[in-house]
């Protein structure tokens, strides 16, 4: 993955939820939902390291990706502040951890700190993900595991008051990660047997060379 294209997509990540919050819409509301939460955030730099071959560039891409996004999420959000019709507004900031400011810098230090100290692991554990077999299938499964934890925190703790469509929203997210990580372990799998299966037949093809 190209640098640009890295770093674009972490601004792309910071303005897709509230540039969606602008419509009224059941499509906006959800990817607003979505894309304001915690897990793609992880996602994003989970795959920059995937897709980096030298874990120093999944590390330290991932912290600026992440950290561009923050940037752009919050100055986004102070410029344009809005609430999607049919909810309250809900902060991605666990209660006790707000930050008393006028504009978006209190915010900004919270996340873009938090951006450096865990985008960091998580681009170097992407990297760790690409080996393969069952050895990276564990690094794999990172991502659909962050958003099953989630999705149940939220539905736990906010379901009640956030209204049916942010219930519909994590409800779906919960299934989705279950699905994707039963995907990756049954291509794992297939992988495996594939790779089992070309060694069987190289093993039986010398076999008879050996003989003469």
């Amino acid at each position: 993955m190209p640098v640009a294209v890295s770093l674009g997509t972490g601004l792309a990540l910071g303005l897709v939820g509230p540039l969606a919050e602008k419509w009224d819409y059941s499509v906006c509301a959800t990817l607003s939902i979505v894309f304001s939460s915690g897990w793609p955030w992880a996602c994003y730099a989970l795959l920059v390291g995937y897709f980096r071959r030298r874990k120093t560039e999944s590390a330290l891409l991932a912290s600026v990706g992440l950290a561009i996004g923050v940037v752009a999420y919050y100055l986004f959000k102070d410029i344009y502040p809005t609430i999607p019709a049919g909810t309250t507004l809900a902060t991605s900031i666990p209660a006790g951890m707000e930050v008393e400011s006028s504009g978006p810098e209190g915010q900004i230090l919270v996340w873009g700190t938090a951006a450096f100290v865990f985008g960091a692991p998580l681009g170097l554990i992407g990297n760790v993900a690409r080996t393969p077999g069952v050895g990276g299938l564990l690094f794999r499964l990172l991502a659909p595991l962050i958003a099953f934890f989630e999705a149940n925190q939220r539905l736990r703790v906010e379901a009640e008051s956030q209204g049916p469509l942010f219930a519909w929203t994590w409800n779906t997210t919960r299934v989705a990660a279950c699905v994707a990580a039963l995907a990756l372990v049954g291509h794992t799998v297939w992988r495996w047997r594939v790779r089992r299966s070309r060694a069987s037949g190289q093993t039986e093809a010398a076999a008879p060379a050996q003989r003469l």
